[in-house]
């Protein structure tokens, strides 16, 4: 099944105080406190991280891979700022040009702006990006497929699911199967390579 074009479903609850923007090494001391203390929170969703990731050089090190990613054009890295606060992180990754035009997004909110649409508004903001200044056709995500909360999340934007990833990444000591999401830009017409001007 693919996402048709046009706009998603209504949000049930619009967060006013959400906003994005591209990370800043001076985040770093940030992230890490914020990393630091949704650990097991994330555990169960995230990769295995060493101690050094929850630290400030740790995220040093990160946000400058993240930032020279930028540059080249290769993902847009983004934190998700609630009433000017960082709580949590967005990335459109692994952007791909010429014909295909796409990209995948991952998400992550704190523990504390959980179950409050903070992560609905940040990915409807992230599409704006997506669709809009970097003139993506289609986004895609992968999901653990018992990861509902996260499913919601994107469903709520008009992705539709694609199928299931058997096995597809390993997380928490083990193997897990992923569902895959995928989201078309609202100018897709079918044919146009690019939006119109």
């Amino acid at each position: 099944m693919t996402a048709l074009a046009g706009s998603p479903a209504p949000l049930d609850r619009l967060q006013p105080g959400v906003r994005l923007r591209v990370v800043q090494m001076a985040d770093a001391e940030r992230l890490a406190a914020l990393c630091a203390e949704n650990r097991e929170y994330l555990r169960p969703w995230e990769p295995e991280r060493d101690d050094a990731y929850f630290t400030v050089d740790g995220q040093r090190d990160n946000l400058y891979d993240l930032i020279e990613a930028y540059a080249t054009g290769e993902m847009w890295p983004g934190v998700i700022l609630v009433d000017g606060e960082i709580a949590g992180r967005i990335t459109l990754n692994n952007v791909l040009r010429g014909p295909l035009q796409s990209c995948f997004v991952g998400y992550w909110v704190a523990r504390a702006h959980a179950g409050r649409g903070v992560a609905t508004e940040a990915l409807r903001q992230a599409l704006d990006v997506a669709f809009g200044a970097l003139r993506l056709h289609r986004v895609e995500a992968f999901t653990r497929v018992d990861n509902l909360a996260s499913q919601r999340v994107l469903q709520r934007n008009g992705f539709t699911v694609v199928g299931t990833s058997r096995r597809h990444i390993h997380l928490n000591g083990r193997w897990h199967d992923e569902r895959l999401f995928e989201r078309l830009a609202p100018w897709d017409d079918g044919i146009s390579p690019t939006p119109p001007c």
